[in-house]
């Protein structure tokens, strides 16, 4: 085997869920992460279907089971707090939920002893020659690679450096959406509590036991023209677009100011022509984010690592590369066409389409087509079948 020096920009989920299979293959994979730590926080986020199966090859299942979320129903309210409708956990939760920040912890821990993770540090150029790649970082020595994956999130510094400006394969659904971990002071239970006005939703959900919640402000909005690390500014932008919102939106807003892991970002696809360049590839949200609306990016980048350590392991990097965006281009696309569509739901735009969201919710137990909206989530997540790498448990 060769192309066994990799370099990973990323330790998020896709990342070191990579690493995790390319050491059971024998390579060596550095994660480097421009973080100066493992990053804590972050919204819920679900398997399902594939993505499941690949948690059992990992071995991995069991402790993700015992740090899930364990939420229960949804209320979506009115701005006195009386319950309008009741939506079961299966419609947000998929099969299994977990905090982001918990998972990254456990994908840490099952490669920190296996893998070199270089924190606080990020890729500033990389330069191809004939048989490998010479990587020079922000803070450390240049360095030689074998192969280079990007596996650093919609707005990738790897996917920038190779294939060019995010601007070319970045696709807005219209949403902004901000989360962040605030007291669980309305003493919420593993349930959630939801309230729409036009074209704004905000939603508070119990997490870790109750001992905490997490906010999610959505609104809808044309591109906006931010800076993605600028944290003060994101801050100014969801109190603007939420200041005079009812229900507990005020109380909520004077707690993101005090979070610890504020995030704001666009509800955005990447759709890209290749999943790799040379001895470059992406993976993940870098490679083919389908936004939150979706529910499937961190099935997309579980199912996605598995598939690229186990074609690396296969052959040489061209023709893993290439079998690599054949076996994940359909799963990808299946992944991607759920979040079409989602947003007029989560973000009604209108009051009128605000009554006909909770009419049809009301309705939905007693329709006769609901089994298959339920299951539209589930076969996204099995519209891939997984091989069954050499090395790999099946």
């Amino acid at each position: 085997m060769t192309n066994r020096r990799v370099l990973i920009s990323g330790a998020s989920v896709a990342g070191p869920a990579l690493a995790f299979w390319l050491h059971r293959y024998g390579f060596t994979p550095t994660v480097v992460e421009r973080a100066p730590e493992l990053r804590d926080g972050g919204y819920a986020v679900d398997f399902r279907g594939a993505s499941l199966r690949v948690l059992d090859r990992m071995g991995l299942r069991g402790a993700v089971e015992a740090a899930a979320t364990r939420m229960g129903d949804v209320t979506y309210v009115d701005g006195d707090d009386r319950p309008l409708v009741v939506t079961p956990s299966t419609y947000q939760s998929g099969e299994l939920e977990i905090l982001r920040g918990d998972l990254s912890r456990i994908l840490y821990d099952a490669t920190k002893d296996d893998t070199e993770y270089v924190f606080g540090d990020s890729i500033t150029g990389i330069t191809e020659h004939g048989d490998g790649v010479a990587v020079t970082f922000a803070h450390g020595e240049p360095r030689e690679f074998d192969l280079v994956i990007g596996a650093d999130g919609l707005h990738s510094n790897v996917r920038s450096l190779v294939f060019g400006d995010e601007r070319e394969f970045r696709h807005d659904l219209g949403y902004y959406v901000s989360i962040c971990t605030v007291p669980n002071h309305l003493g919420l239970d593993h349930t959630g509590r939801f309230y729409n006005e036009p074209n704004r939703t905000v939603g508070v959900y119990s997490a870790r036991d109750n001992n905490e919640a997490k906010v999610m402000f959505w609104f809808g909005a044309d591109r906006l023209d931010h800076d993605h690390r600028d944290v003060e500014q994101q801050r100014r932008i969801v109190e603007e677009r939420f200041a005079g919102v009812g229900w507990e939106t005020t109380a909520l807003l004077d707690a993101m100011r005090a979070a610890p892991d504020f995030y704001f970002d666009s509800a955005s696809q990447i759709k890209l022509g290749s999943y790799a360049r040379g001895r470059v590839a992406l993976v993940g949200d870098a490679a083919y984010c389908a936004a939150p609306l979706s529910g499937m990016g961190t099935s997309l980048a579980v199912v996605g690592a598995y598939v690229l350590a186990g074609e690396l392991a296969s052959a040489s990097h061209e023709t893993a590369f290439a079998a690599y965006e054949r076996e994940m281009r359909p799963f990808v696309d299946a992944c991607q066409k759920l979040a079409e569509g989602n947003g007029k739901w989560f973000v009604p735009p209108t009051r009128a389409w605000l009554k006909f969201r909770n009419l049809n919710y009301k309705l939905l137990p007693y329709l006769p087509w609901r089994k298959l909206i339920e299951e539209l989530p589930l076969k996204a997540g099995n519209a891939i079948t997984l091989k069954p790498y050499a090395g790999a448990p099946v």
